[in-house]
């Protein structure tokens, strides 16, 4: 994906406007996290709960710095590194971060993506992105554009690309004492 491009995602994405792109075990949706109605229209099309808070990728902590408390320099390092392994982290939140990203919770999850495509999109378009998986509530993740394009016809952006090589979701971890909540 070119700069120009970027541009126009970036304005798609501003204007409330829905994507679906490559991660590293699934096709993700996503959309701006700081855009309410785009949010609620994920949980709509996906018929998931608010209350179940979502998780957002990053190609950089300055991305999600205005949702979390405060990190060290090694601890921005630690969440760097970790993303390269497709470890989520549940992480406490700003007192300012919006309840229809971290649903009922005192945290929110956050992925450093190192997924070429996802990680591209993120750094092209400068923001953090929400990204849950590209399926209705329950099923099956779905893998390939074609998929996607099925299941969510023009309804959603799909952008080319391939899934990375991981066959299960990223791990989540609770930030602090790395409890796994998922694996």
């Amino acid at each position: 994906m070119y700069a120009l491009h970027y541009r126009i995602v970036s304005a798609y994405l501003r204007r409330g406007g829905l994507i679906a792109y490559p991660t590293e075990s699934c096709y993700g949706l996503g959309c701006d996290p700081s855009n309410r109605r785009a949010v609620q229209r994920i949980l709509r099309l996906k018929q998931r709960p608010q209350k179940k808070g979502l998780i957002l990728i990053a190609s950089s902590y300055r991305q999600v710095a205005r949702y979390i408390l405060p990190l060290t320099p090694a601890e921005q390092h630690k969440l760097q590194a970790d993303g390269a392994q497709a470890i989520t982290y549940l992480m406490p939140v700003k007192p300012s971060c919006p309840r229809w990203l971290r649903g009922k919770h005192d945290t929110l999850a956050i992925r450093m993506t190192a997924h070429p495509v996802a990680k591209g999109l993120c750094r092209g378009t400068d923001t953090a992105l929400v990204s849950t998986s590209a399926n209705l509530s329950g099923q099956r993740s779905v893998r390939t554009y074609a998929e996607c394009k099925r299941l969510f016809g023009k309804s959603v952006w799909v952008l080319p690309g391939r899934v990375g090589k991981r066959k299960r979701p990223s791990t989540i971890r609770v930030w602090g004492d790395d409890k796994i909540i998922r694996k």
